[in-house]
């Protein structure tokens, strides 16, 4: 008996089988890109995570599909799927890091000031009750027409089984959500031009939300009728993969986008910080987590600039002198910032910097925004004691160990850190057949602890000051180019 387990992330449709016993024995994945059709716009075609899916899944051996015997959801957060009446996309989906509706957060605060304590964190322009906002202001014909309204993996679910379905974790991403009540918020519907009706049922990460339809099954491989869990948006899907379903569990997630996340009992909002407070996917549980736009994605910008291997550059950086400072904001900044407009920059560059040097600066600034997320976090009154890693900047032990030094907290690495949210899918699909949340959640084997090393945080604290002082030095270059005056 196998579960199957569906990741729709920015950049690939990841999929993950474990066995009777929760072990991976399975992954694939399938490419995905995103359009940019005018600046700050960020998006993706829903048929293209479909044609993404069936090229993840059909990847699997077939006798291994037939095996299956539930499947469970995770996905990118904040992205606005709008569908009419028969259930067909009406554009393309808006996506997390899309950055069109700022107007539109001011506006949702402005009309509900108490918004930040509601949803666990001030509207952002990548949630997606500002985008629904922006759909009435700018393509009225589109939200006219508007009947559904879903998260990009409960589209892949509604394609899967056929139902109008999201989890908790999901739904508070979208400004929509009272995370104390665990319910949709009428008023902030209202204040968002967006009808109550248009949103999916809440149901919890382990319950089933349908069983797969016979034309789904035919299309994947897989047999009919088996049950599909609701799921969980990436953060707290990433959290069951990696065993953090008890409060003070926590890790960090190095993928496109940057997290750290830590498990709450209960709802403890702090909006001054733009720390996340949501619900998390299980009962009775809820979370805390810094969000960073930028994870590791930029030394993957960094290597396709230069047309060079990352694993290449990383071992140049490794060996480079502290060089050049780097601001990582190629798409903006949620925590600590808050800020849509900012963006990456290099300072210090001279005729003598190497692309080993630039690297290392683009090393230290991911390690930095994980230092500014704990100061955040801490602000809040939550410190971990150690933390887990997942996604693909686990890779580098170089990028590990900065973190781990700056933030002074044990970095744990695992085998299966790569896996993901892909693998808390796979096990909210064995949930989902009865088995019991504590013994499928467990926490992975740490095959490297990185330990923080007080002389090399100590070398790096000059770096660190630094690279706070840059921010707020380009934000006011920022302001000049926008405003055409001194800043």
């Amino acid at each position: 008996m196998a579960h199957l387990g569906i990741d729709i992330g920015t950049s690939a449709v990841k999929v993950c089988v474990t066995d009777a016993a929760g072990q991976v024995i399975a992954t694939t994945d399938a490419p995905l890109t995103a359009q940019h059709p005018f600046p700050g716009a960020s998006e993706q075609s829903p048929d293209a995570w479909l044609a993404a899916l069936r090229a993840a899944v059909t990847a699997l051996p077939g006798a291994l599909r037939q095996d299956i015997r539930a499947i469970g959801l995770s996905g990118q957060m904040h992205g606005a799927v709008v569908l009419d009446a028969d259930r067909k996309s009406l554009r393309p989906a808006i996506l997390w890091n899309d950055g069109r509706a700022v107007a539109e957060c001011d506006d949702l605060e402005a009309a509900v000031p108490q918004i930040g304590q509601i949803t666990g964190v001030p509207p952002m322009p990548g949630f997606t009750a500002p985008k629904l906002l922006w759909l009435s202001r700018h393509e009225p014909k589109v939200h006219r027409r508007i009947a559904h309204v879903l998260l990009p993996k409960d589209y892949l679910g509604l394609y899967l089984h056929g139902n109008l379905v999201t989890d908790p974790s999901d739904a508070a991403g979208t400004s929509w959500f009272d995370e104390h009540a665990r319910a949709w918020s009428p008023a902030l519907c209202d204040a968002s031009a967006t009808d109550i009706d248009w949103l999916p049922k809440v149901l919890s990460g382990l319950e089933v939300a349908g069983t797969l339809t016979a034309q789904a099954a035919e299309a994947l491989g897989l047999p009919v009728g088996i049950p599909v869990a609701a799921g969980a948006g990436d953060g707290a899907a990433g959290a069951v993969g990696i065993g953090a379903v008890a409060p003070g569990d926590g890790f960090i997630s190095l993928g496109t986008s940057g997290q750290l996340f830590l498990t709450t009992g209960t709802c403890l909002p702090n909006p001054e910080s733009r720390i996340h407070a949501y619900a998390h996917t299980l009962p009775d549980l809820w979370f805390q987590m810094a969000a960073m736009l930028n994870g590791a994605r930029p030394m993957a910008w960094l290597a396709a600039l230069l047309d060079r291997p990352i694993a290449d550059l990383l071992a140049e950086a490794e060996a480079a002198e502290p060089g050049p400072l780097f601001l990582p904001y190629l798409s903006g900044e949620r925590t600590p910032h808050g800020d849509n407009d900012i963006r990456a920059g290099f300072w210090g560059l001279s005729e003598r910097t190497t692309q080993g040097a630039m690297m290392r600066a683009v090393v230290e600034a991911i390690a930095f925004t994980f230092a500014d997320a704990q100061a955040a976090m801490a602000a809040g009154g939550a410190r971990p004691e150690r933390l887990l890693a997942i996604g693909g900047g686990t890779r580098s032990d170089f990028l590990l160990q900065m973190i781990a030094d700056v933030i002074d907290v044990p970095l744990g690495r695992s085998d299966a850190a790569e896996v993901g949210p892909a693998l808390g899918a796979a096990r909210l699909a064995q949930m989902a057949l009865g088995a019991d949340p504590a013994e499928v959640a467990t926490k992975p084997e740490v095959s490297r602890w990185f330990i923080p090393d007080p002389a090399r945080a100590e070398a790096l604290a000059p770096r660190l000051a630094g690279y706070r002082a840059l921010y707020p030095a380009l934000k006011s270059v920022n302001r000049a180019l926008k405003n055409g005056t001194d800043a």
